[in-house]
């Protein structure tokens, strides 16, 4: 015989149990149902050779972009110069870290006279496709081949998704002078928002690679495909400096249809053309230079018309300032971040000792970066004055101000791409 106390405990505990595996089952049926019928966000599912590797959403800017492995499939360290600035590194050099709120460091850097040149690009060198290192944006290179790119474009109807093969290159020129070869991998981005971005691995020591990586990216309408454009940067990696960028296709879909089936399409790598690159704003720097302190003083002012790099269209930008002497960069630092702004107002001013004899061999780098707590912070655009300035008004400006010592002077300047 059980007491009624025994069983009404017993009986209680049976109901809440039930009751709970039953709400369980409902809300997680409820769940699957909303799947299935929910349009699926902005993703993609990198393929290799045919094998599904990671799906990922592209809002997170993807890990794949941290991963680079070897012809024996062991991760490698990855290289420098991505357009992503984290943690881990920064949008140029790759070596410093990127702040969780940048501020102005200490204002004064002393120069060293003796400096020993090392491994470090000037900051032109990582613009100049078609070249080795050793090549300057001076040196003629219209005429160098770079090689073909063959890819294939897709379009999946029931799931809205644009699927892009990356297949091989062919006829890519040496980078690498001391093994007469290349280390090459792509960068594809889908124009004109910016938002997909994905890359290929590397492939070690050829000028003929064979990638084969399939990119998948879900919820592009095929209404919209007539807007957009595949932009494919070819590049070569370095372990111990920046990549080197061998050039660049650019495929808008208008002049694709995919609705049959898979285009099959063949394009000539062509030399990047950094005055062709979509604006990014302009930036206001005014530069001073004391003879008799052989002091440089360097004010970030502000900057207008940046893009917008956020989901609530703003942008929270900083901007960071590197020294070079000759190929080696000797200073660095970083204005405060701007929040929820397209024309951030800096008003910050660095001083660096340079002596008179080094002016001819300095260079100043102004990086616009979007801030991002969440993710990776992301360089808006790139600004280089002095001697490896790319740019007319670049030049025009150092040389102001190097004929006007004691004076300020203060330009406005569009900002390229990285």
């Amino acid at each position: 015989d059980v007491s009624p106390v025994v069983a009404g405990l017993i009986g209680a505990t049976v109901l809440v149990v039930s009751v709970s595996v039953t709400v369980f089952v409902w809300t997680c049926c409820h769940q699957q149902a909303e799947k299935k019928h929910k349009t699926p966000p902005y993703k993609f599912i990198h393929m290799l050779k045919g094998i599904s590797i990671y799906p990922e959403t592209l809002s997170n800017k993807k890990k794949i972009n941290r991963i680079r492995r070897d012809k024996n499939g062991a991760p490698k360290e990855p290289g420098r110069g991505n357009l992503l600035v984290d943690a881990a590194e920064s949008g140029l050099i790759g070596s410093d870290k990127a702040p969780d709120g940048p501020s102005a460091a200490p204002q004064v850097d002393q120069l060293p006279i003796k400096v020993d040149y090392g491994d470090e690009l000037s900051p032109d060198q990582s613009l100049t496709p078609g070249g080795s290192k050793t090549s300057s944006p001076s040196s003629p290179g219209d005429d160098v081949l770079l090689g073909e790119l063959t890819f294939s474009v897709d379009y999946n109807f029931p799931k809205k998704a644009l699927v892009v093969t990356i297949q091989e290159a062919h006829g890519l020129p040496v980078m690498d002078e001391h093994t007469q070869s290349s280390d090459p991998y792509i960068k594809m981005t889908i124009l004109p928002d910016k938002r997909h971005r994905v890359k290929t691995r590397v492939l070690r020591k050829t000028l003929d690679p064979v990638f084969d990586e399939t990119f998948t990216f879900y919820g592009i309408p095929y209404s919209q495909l007539q807007d957009l454009v595949l932009h494919f940067l070819v590049l070569s990696f370095d372990r111990f400096s920046r990549d080197d960028v061998i050039g660049e296709v650019m495929v808008p879909l208008a002049g694709v249809d995919p609705s049959t089936g898979k285009v099959q399409l063949t394009r000539e790598i062509l030399k990047r053309n950094i005055q062709k690159c979509i604006s990014r704003g302009e930036l206001q720097v005014s530069l001073s230079y004391q003879p008799v302190a052989q002091r440089m003083t360097v004010v970030v002012l502000k900057a207008r018309h940046l893009p917008k790099m956020d989901i609530t269209g703003l942008s929270d930008p900083y901007v960071k300032v590197n020294v070079y002497y000759g190929r080696k960069r000797i200073a660095k630092k970083k204005t405060h971040v701007k929040k929820c702004t397209l024309n951030p107002v800096f008003n910050e001013s660095f001083i660096y000792d340079i002596p008179v004899d080094l002016l001819p061999d300095i260079s100043i780098e102004f990086l616009v970066i979007d801030f991002d707590r969440t993710t990776k912070n992301e360089v808006v655009g790139r600004l280089i004055l002095g001697a490896h300035s790319i740019t007319a008004a670049g030049v025009e400006h150092w040389r102001e101000v190097c004929e006007n010592p004691r004076k300020p002077v203060a330009k406005w300047h569009s900002l390229s791409e990285y």
